[in-house]
């Protein structure tokens, strides 16, 4: 069951989020962490996350724009590294609230709550018509990778920011993805090079059936939305994501998943 559930999640969040230029990770890991502790859903996601990316540089990866990819991916690979080992830290400290529901125990951890915050804000940003008028030059260009980077290795996270900078860098439609993907393959690399040591201890191996399912069905999302690129707006993608995300980040926050 997991793996119909999980599959159906990454399918329709790829075709969902090739158009914003975010949303998969975060979306598809609180729907890992239903079944994984929320540490190693992230680690699954940014595998699944990374090779979906990896399709997509092939699919439009020659549109991005080089400069904007040095002046906003050094930065990003850099403090996703301080992002990544402050995850690897918080997940051990101690649970915050334990409780119990329909004769089940929960727990509201440090990791939870901080993932559950960022994706309420982040959300929040999206869907505010105040956010949609900020403008971000070039010259902002390193404090978006640094503050992408940085929420990219803490929770998978870096693509509302990245999103918001780039949007507003006179990008066109098809090099503001090409760059965006880019971007994310370089961070998700980065912060999967950190939680490799999670991996070896975890014994992942036993579910290679599910990663590997999981990417193919985000894979194919990624197919299904480059052909349907002329016919969504990325404000319509943007409302739905942010919708789901806060739904999400709710039920995470309050540990029921």
């Amino acid at each position: 069951m997991e793996i119909v559930i999980i599959c159906l999640a990454a399918f329709f969040t790829a075709v969902l989020t090739f158009f914003s230029g975010f949303g998969l990770g975060t979306i598809l890991a609180p729907v890992f962490a239903i079944f994984f502790p929320i540490d190693i859903a992230i680690a699954l996601t940014g595998v699944v996350h990374f090779s979906n990316n990896i399709f997509k540089i092939a699919l439009v990866g020659k549109n991005s724009d080089k400069t904007v990819l040095l002046r906003f991916g050094i930065p990003a690979i850099l403090s996703s590294f301080a992002g990544a080992w402050l995850l690897m830290k918080i997940t051990v400290l101690p649970t915050l609230l334990q409780y119990e529901l329909w004769g089940r125990t929960f727990e509201v951890t440090p990791v939870k709550l901080i993932i559950a915050i960022l994706l309420i804000v982040f959300s929040l940003l999206e869907i505010s018509p105040s956010f949609q008028k900020v403008q971000f030059g070039k010259d902002k260009l390193i404090w978006g990778g640094l503050l992408s980077g940085f929420f990219g290795g803490l929770s998978g996270i870096q693509g509302a920011i990245r999103s918001a900078f780039l949007i507003k860098s006179g990008l066109s439609k098809e090099v503001y993805i090409a760059t965006g993907v880019v971007i994310a393959c370089l961070v998700d690399f980065t912060r999967l090079s950190v939680y490799a040591s999670r991996f070896i201890s975890s014994t992942l191996h036993e579910n290679l059936t599910l990663l590997i399912s999981a990417t193919l069905a985000a894979i194919a999302g990624a197919y299904f939305g480059k052909r349907l690129l002329k016919k969504v707006t990325f404000r319509s993608i943007q409302l739905v994501v942010a919708v789901m995300l806060i739904l999400i980040s709710i039920a995470l926050g309050a540990g029921l998943i």
